[in-house]
């Protein structure tokens, strides 16, 4: 049974990253008035948020658009950066959220920044671990346990990495409107953009669940069989 769940997770999260693909290609083609670029928007969010000390650069990649608040930068991808379109303000503004975030101290956002030390230790040897518990499951036990709840910490991760996005989106959508910058048959496409990227957020933590749940299972059938 756990293997069609696996199953059913794959495909879904294949069709959100094909309709997400999709979504912003579309959206690509859409242009916004005043000819304002990806760059241009993620400045002008900035400043209207009073926020001076974030600087606004090119990354390579698709997609790989990110804020980084450890050396204060919106990272934006060259398409979305030199972009004049709806999908480029979608996804400049929201990055631009995640700063108005950090300049606010929003509470999820330093939970998750937090978390991504002990996360990146987790996610480093989580597998090897959990390899190693399920071949000693009968000898060694703990070692499975020990490998379940370093799964559970990126579990974690991942539901509190939803609310962060949600709220990110939420700032650019709010912006985008109250700014002029989306206008009422823009806004809407702009608002389907990024809620086809939060759904991929919801499966990675939803198949994350699932899979801990697993693991579980796997360490709880072995107890009962001593």
């Amino acid at each position: 049974m756990i293997y069609v769940i696996f199953i059913v997770f794959a495909l879904i999260s294949f069709g959100v990253q094909k309709t997400l693909q999709n979504k912003f290609e579309n959206y690509s083609k859409v242009p916004i008035p005043n000819g304002l670029t990806g760059k241009d928007i993620a400045e002008k969010m900035l400043h209207d948020n009073g926020i001076y000390n974030v600087t606004v650069t090119s990354v390579d990649g698709k997609l790989t658009d990110h804020y980084n608040p450890e050396n204060h930068t919106v990272n934006l991808s060259h398409e979305v950066y030199h972009g004049n379109s709806v999908a480029a303000a979608a996804v400049a503004a929201h990055e631009c959220g995640h700063a108005v975030q950090h300049a606010t101290a929003y509470a999820f956002l330093n939970m998750r920044s937090k978390l991504v030390p002990i996360v990146s230790f987790a996610s480093h040897w989580v597998q090897w671990v959990l390899l190693a518990g399920i071949i000693l499951l009968q000898s060694f036990p703990q070692l499975m346990l020990f490998g379940i709840i370093l799964f559970a910490l990126t579990t974690l991760f991942s539901f509190v990495t939803l609310p962060v996005e949600i709220n990110a989106s939420a700032r650019a959508l709010a912006w985008l409107d109250r700014a002029g910058i989306t206008n009422v048959s823009t806004h809407d496409k702009a608002k389907d953009a990024l809620k086809w990227a939060a759904y991929t957020y919801v499966v990675a933590a939803l198949s994350s669940l699932a899979t801990l749940v697993y693991y579980i299972l796997l360490f709880l059938g072995s107890r009962s069989d001593d």
